[in-house]
């Protein structure tokens, strides 16, 4: 999490309201390659939750050890992924058990 008093990256990002002056809360995850991974815009009076944040990128580097699998909503470290297939649709829920 960063200030951006410029709005130089705000304004890259395109979560600066020129009208306002003011930026949207934006939350960008960028891999290490430059990479967006996840992106989140909420309005100026919406909070972020810093336990989310930090599931998803922990999500997103366990994946890019293993990227034939997929973290479910809720992924927490050590718990169970998924390899996603055309049976599993619709059926995640069975799958996590």
């Amino acid at each position: 999490m960063g200030a951006d008093r410029t709005a130089k990256l705000s304004k890259l990002f395109g979560v600066y309201d020129e009208e306002t002056g003011h930026a949207l809360r934006g939350t960008f995850i960028i891999n290490p390659e430059g990479k967006l991974l996840a992106s989140e815009v909420n309005f100026y009076n919406v909070g972020r939750n810093s336990e989310e944040l930090l599931r998803k990128v922990q999500a997103n580097k366990y994946l890019s050890a293993h990227t034939e699998e997929a973290c479910p909503a809720k992924w927490t470290e050590g718990a169970k992924t998924l390899k996603p297939s055309e049976k599993m649709v619709g059926r995640v829920a069975e799958a996590l058990k």
